[in-house]
């Protein structure tokens, strides 16, 4: 019994641990440039020595990619995107319209979310460790959006002539984060703005 609970006071204390670095990092991500996101300087803001934050989690580009799985997901529990309460709640929609609406919605609540850690990233190029990052988010995306899709085809069909791949792909572009930037912080739109906006254009897209 002493041995069950020393493991749990070591699992609870290794989740804190992790949470104060990923707190850090999120923090640095976005109120500095990924050029100045360091080790160093991420153990110095959590308070850990680097060589525990490489026990923890990993070396940078780590670091970055569970601060953006964290954020995105809103918490640190190892459940899927795909089978979160507010991805669900679309394949309860009535109709197409209601799902996209639900959808759109979605797609705003995550873009809030992960925004602020991916506008410093568009500006630093292919720094070392961008490159693969960008293109591991964008592979997951691309998965999440076949899983919506899909649905939407499967429970309230597409326009007449619209395939699948196609109709993928286009919200797939629609939903991307550069387009949420681009709109958002440098156009100045508020977030029910683009909501309003994506789910208009994935009526006239997919419906």
């Amino acid at each position: 019994m002493a041995r069950a609970y020393n493991n749990e006071q070591r699992a609870e204390a290794a989740r804190e641990t992790r949470a104060r670095i990923l707190a850090a990092a999120y923090d640095l991500l976005t109120h500095a440039s990924y050029a100045s996101f360091s080790i160093a300087a991420l153990a110095e803001k959590a308070g850990v020595s680097p060589q525990t934050i490489y026990n923890s989690i990993g070396g940078k580009s780590v670091v970055l990619k569970a601060c953006y799985d964290v954020t995105l997901a809103g918490d640190d529990e190892p459940v899927a995107m795909s089978d979160r309460p507010q991805f669900r709640a679309m394949f309860e929609a009535a109709d197409g319209g209601a799902f996209l609406r639900a959808y759109a919605e979605w797609c705003r609540v995550v873009s809030e979310r992960v925004g602020p850690i991916l506008a410093p990233l568009y500006a630093a190029g292919d720094e070392r460790g961008i490159g693969e990052f960008f293109r591991t988010i964008e592979r997951e995306r691309r998965i999440g959006t076949t899983h919506a899709i899909t649905a939407l085809r499967d429970r309230h069909g597409l326009c007449e002539g619209l395939e699948l791949d196609p109709a993928i792909d286009a919200t797939w572009t629609l939903n991307s984060p550069e387009i949420w930037d681009r709109l958002t912080r440098r156009c100045g739109w508020t977030a029910d703005d683009y909501q309003r906006w994506l789910e208009r254009q994935l009526r006239a897209a997919l419906l």
